[in-house]
């Protein structure tokens, strides 16, 4: 399964330890990463990025989820790219992207305090002992949740009630007086604008949604090959 977990430690070394950790689990077969970064909230309020991985293009797209949670987590005092340059270019931080609940972020929100520091990843995960024994033997406290695909459902049934809308208000100017009926025109005018706007939307989050799969396919065939060449090698 997919999801997004967040593991928050008292201070930066043991935030690099867990990010440590989760390799060592990657290695052992508990989880796959597909993205990963080590960040901190200073005294402000302001999430900084203190690392993260590099793969490149592949990185970004399968990050855009990650990314948009860490903006989030910013809130109004926003997020420093400090080290790690390129993790949030071009990924718009709100919760829609981020594909996770807005409990899951406030959750995370109230232990991740001005001076504390986290290690947030997109993983692969069958079951959560592993990484739960592993990070609270070091003093890290884990939150997850699977990524979600749910606001396209939202998505879809706003649209559908926005276009019942616009059903109504084309059927009552059919039957308006004529100084009405410009009235209701400049109505119908702005909703179809706003349900052409979010039509897009949707098919851009589809469009990313399949970049995020194909990416995520290519990483797990990649780290594939190289468990199996490992093993060869060892059995050499």
């Amino acid at each position: 399964m997919d999801r997004m977990l967040v593991v928050v430690f008292d201070s930066e070394p043991k935030a690099y330890e867990g990010r440590r950790v989760l390799s060592m689990l990657e290695n052992e077969g508990s989880i796959v990463i597909y993205a990963y970064a080590v960040i901190a909230k200073d005294a402000q309020g302001k999430v900084t990025i203190k690392q993260t991985d590099d793969q490149g293009p592949m990185g970004t797209i399968v990050g855009t989820s990650l990314g948009s949670l860490i903006g989030v987590l910013g809130g109004p005092a926003g997020v420093g790219i400090g080290a790690a340059v390129g993790l949030l270019a071009g990924s718009a931080a709100d919760l829609d992207n981020a594909r996770v609940g807005e409990d899951f972020v406030d959750d995370v929100g109230k232990k991740l305090t001005p001076g504390k520091f986290a290690v947030a990843a997109e993983i692969q995960e069958e079951w959560t002992t592993p990484v739960d024994t592993r990070m609270e033997a070091i003093g890290g406290t884990v939150f997850r949740r699977a990524l979600s695909e749910v606001t396209d459902i939202v998505n879809n049934e706003e649209t559908a009630a926005m276009k019942a809308d616009l059903a109504q208000l084309k059927a009552e100017q059919a039957q308006a007086h004529s100084d009405r009926k410009a009235k209701l025109q400049e109505k119908i005018n702005q909703l179809d604008s706003k349900i052409q706007a979010r039509l897009e939307k949707a098919k851009e989050q589809r469009h990313a949604s399949e970049l995020r799969a194909k990416a995520k396919a290519e990483l797990l065939k990649t780290k594939a090959a190289a468990m199996k060449s490992k093993a060869a090698q060892t059995n050499i």
